[in-house]
């Protein structure tokens, strides 16, 4: 279906500002750094467990 409208779609997500965008990208680095850590020493430790 062609949209006839001028304009914008507005089903479309509005766009980030770049400074957003840079604390959104120090977030997840932020929390996702440490749960990566962690389970990094979970596998580690477990297959220690399971193997002796």
């Amino acid at each position: 279906m062609a949209r006839t409208a001028a304009g914008p779609d507005p089903h479309d997500p509005p766009a980030t500002p770049p400074g957003r965008r840079a604390l959104i990208v120090f977030s997840w680095l932020w929390v996702g750094i440490p749960l990566a850590w962690g389970l990094y020493e979970l596998a580690r430790k477990a297959t220690q467990l399971f193997t002796g």
